[in-house]
């Protein structure tokens, strides 16, 4: 029978016997059958209350993988677990609360190009006077800033090598709040191959010209001297493939319109440019052919920052001109199809060249940046995404990697897994240190595995972003928990006492 009837059916013939009692004045046994009614809808109803079936499992950091059996959700306290142990885990309900202060975070790359610069980033939740200081593997401090609140460092490496730096964070009175590695690989940069076309020679060229040689690129440089005369460069060794294309203004309004179409091809197809715009005469040529509207700029305009430098002649208006789109260093850029075209709008940084040569190579490295040079990498490693340490698991990731990996200290071989965009192998390390992996396409890699009592706050830090990301996979409805069978003994035994009182009281 449907239940609903069955309901029905049960609270009509309490009333209708409820009614009878009530006629002959039998109010007590009118109650006793309403009583009795009442349970025994009830419990055939089948009523359900709020809240999960089964158990709540405290979860804690050292404990190993629990089982699931009847659980029906987490419990944790303090900072939470790491990233690695939720991944192992179910979405279930996880009842947490996240704590406040006693916590930092620091970001910095982990493998870095020798000739670019290493930046320490330190966040604080507290936001008072602190000082942050980065030391030398011998000790000896490299690199500090002092302030109230985030703090970033810094610094140069000059040679490529494998190194553990150390960072230091004092308090206003020189109280060490924390202390900590800082593993970092300076490995040398991949070489650059320049091909540059130029309508005349200027002390900007030839500094150009000295900083990228300095750098290891192999150049392809013509400069044209006057009529019919060119000095050209050749490469020191076979150009493959150039990643740079670089010319100045005059060159580029000087050029058949052949010439013009056979360059702007090769952007096309994905190779950037980057036109010195210094020496550029005719604004209407260049809003015709790369649709750059260009205005005249003040004669003694000078830029800010670091560098002063001399601003061009012309220069677009706005830091949105259309499908350009400005920086602070005055270079705009645009995409050309595959590819994508910059303009410098600074010149005379040639005046740096001997007071500031470090600050010049920066300047000039933000100005490559800014144009999208890519160079080629067959293997990019991927930093991991949390704090490796001593017998957690440890995910190692990379693009362009396939087959095997071997990591001699473990006595391990694993097999890249593909991802979406990536491979990745686990690992469980053993000790902290420098782990090393060898891979017969990639070569010899090495992460840097932290001692558990590295960077506490950090680690609190990771702990709490992880769990707060495990609340998220959780919908908002599941935690208020499913509903649970409420106990229907109470109701039987009801109505079984209220037959029983009737039955005596009509036996009397």
């Amino acid at each position: 029978m449907n239940g609903i009837w069955m309901l029905v059916l049960i609270g009509a013939t309490g009333l209708v016997s409820a009614a009878l009692y009530a006629r002959r004045r039998q109010w007590i046994d009118a109650l006793l059958v309403l009583v009795a009614a009442i349970a025994l809808g009830l419990f055939a109803a089948g009523l359900r209350v709020p809240g999960d079936s089964g158990r709540v499992l405290a979860l804690e950091p050292g404990m190993p993988a629990p089982l699931l059996a009847g659980v029906r959700g987490f419990s944790v306290k303090d900072d939470g677990l790491r990233a690695a142990q939720w991944n192992d885990l179910p979405a279930l309900p996880l009842q947490w609360e996240q704590p406040r202060g006693g916590a930092m975070r620091l970001d910095f790359p982990r493998r870095l190009a020798l000739g670019r610069t290493f930046t320490l980033r330190l966040q604080r939740e507290e936001k008072t006077e602190a000082h942050l200081q980065l030391l030398a593997e011998n000790g000896q401090p490299i690199g500090e800033a002092r302030g109230k609140g985030d703090l970033t460092v810094d610094w140069m490496p000059p040679l490529a090598e494998r190194m553990v730096l150390r960072a230091r964070l004092l308090d206003k009175d020189g109280k060490k709040i924390a202390e900590g590695p800082v593993p970092l690989t300076v490995h040398e940069p991949a070489i650059l191959q320049v091909q540059g076309r130029f309508g005349a020679p200027s002390f900007d060229l030839r500094t150009l010209n000295e900083l990228l040689a300095g750098s290891g690129a192999l150049l392809d440089w013509q400069v044209v001297l006057g009529r019919d005369i060119k000095r050209s460069e050749l490469p020191r060794e076979d150009m493959q493939e150039p990643n740079l294309l670089v010319v100045d203004a005059a060159w580029f309004e000087r050029a058949g319109a052949g010439e013009r179409s056979a360059l702007l091809g090769r952007v096309a197809g994905g190779l950037p440019l980057l036109v010195l715009g210094a020496n550029a005469n005719a604004p209407a040529f260049w809003s015709r052919t790369l649709e750059l509207p260009l205005k005249a700029q003040p004669a003694d305009a000078k830029t800010e920052g670091p560098l002063e430098l001399a601003v061009a002649p012309l220069n677009p208006a706005a830091r949105e001109a259309g499908e350009w789109t400005g920086s602070d260093n005055l270079v705009w850029t645009r995409a050309w199809q595959k590819g994508r075209i910059a303009w410098l709008g600074a010149a005379e940084w040639h005046r740096h060249a001997i007071a500031e040569p470090q600050a010049l190579a920066l300047w000039w490295q933000d100005v490559l940046d800014r144009v999208g040079v890519e160079l080629p990498r067959e293997v990019e490693w991927l930093e991991p995404e949390e704090m490796p340490l001593p017998g957690q698991r440890m995910e190692v990731c990379a693009r362009g990697v396939s087959g095997e990996v071997d990591f001699p200290a473990l006595k391990l071989t694993r097999t890249w897994t593909p991802r979406i965009d990536s491979a990745c192998v686990a690992v469980w390390p053993t000790q902290s240190g420098w782990l090393e992996l060898k891979d017969a396409k990639a070569g010899v890699h090495a992460l840097y595995v932290y001692a558990p009592e590295d960077w506490p706050q950090w680690q609190a830090a990771q702990r709490r972003d992880a769990t707060a990301r495990y609340m998220a996979r959780t919908p908002a409805r599941a935690l208020e928990g499913a509903a649970r069978a409420f106990p229907a003994w109470p109701f039987a035994a009801v109505f079984a006492l209220a037959m029983l009182l009737l039955w005596w009281r009509e036996r009397r």
